[in-house]
């Protein structure tokens, strides 16, 4: 609930600032997109720990939004379906290789202010994630549901910037960049925090420092123009317009 709230609150407050004007012009887009790159679930407990290896994983998630747009500025709202992973290398017993695995999915809403100059673009802004599963693969190939020793919600600070590759007149385009995101809260519970997630070692005290949810990696999208809300310059009654 309290996640709702925030995400309405910012919903109205960015789309307030950017209607201040709205009489005169603002246009509406929608698109889908998709994203892939390296994700993780840090815990400087583990990366300090001599007992675990973090190793490089990959995830990926695929989605829609829908965009308000005024002059260069925009608020942007993507909602998207993500998979993540991380890979753990088991170092306490040197002379045998052993990986561990966690896998998480969730939903993934997106609530960020977008600037667009020279067919480039920059964003920036909150991600609430809703978790839907967890499960942790041993080393001995057995896997166990987890999902009760993590926060179903997340919240995440993203970064984001590229380019138009295709369009960028509002009717059609093309975007390419890179999406950087960072949890802010704990997503491990105190449940989990006893069974020492995300690696699942009581040996580990992860309750110590917070498990931040991460991304880096290669975001894509093609945007449609749904129309344009304007009124002529010598005045009357503002109206929606299609493109």
């Amino acid at each position: 609930m309290r996640i709702l709230t925030i995400f309405i609150l910012g919903l109205f407050l960015s789309t307030s600032l950017l209607g201040q004007r709205a009489a005169k012009f603002f246009w509406f887009d929608t698109g889908v997109k998709a994203q892939y790159g390296a994700t993780g679930m840090f815990n400087q407990a583990i990366a300090d720990s001599e007992s675990w290896r973090y190793d490089i994983s990959t995830g990926y998630s695929v989605g829609a939004k829908l965009g308000l747009n005024k002059g260069t500025s925009g608020l942007t709202i993507d909602v998207m379906a993500a998979q993540g992973n991380q890979t753990f290398e088991d170092a306490r017993d040197p002379s045998v290789l052993n990986m561990t695995e966690l896998n998480w999915n969730s939903i993934d809403i997106y609530t960020l202010y977008r600037n667009n100059r020279q067919l480039g673009y920059f964003e920036l802004g909150p991600k609430f994630s809703v978790l839907r599963g967890a499960e942790y693969t041993n080393s001995d190939g057995t896997v166990d549901d987890v999902l009760d020793n993590y926060e179903t919600n997340n919240i995440n600070a993203v970064l984001g910037f590229g380019a138009y590759f295709i369009g960028s007149d509002g009717a059609f385009s093309g975007i390419l960049g890179l999406r950087f995101e960072y949890g802010i809260t704990d997503i491990v519970n105190p449940s989990g925090h006893v069974e020492g997630s995300p690696v699942q070692d009581v040996n580990i005290d992860t309750g110590s420092t917070v498990t931040h949810p991460i991304f880096a990696g290669i975001s894509f999208e093609l945007n449609w123009g749904i129309g344009y809300v304007g009124k002529a310059s010598c005045g009357g009654r503002a109206k929606f317009v299609k493109f």
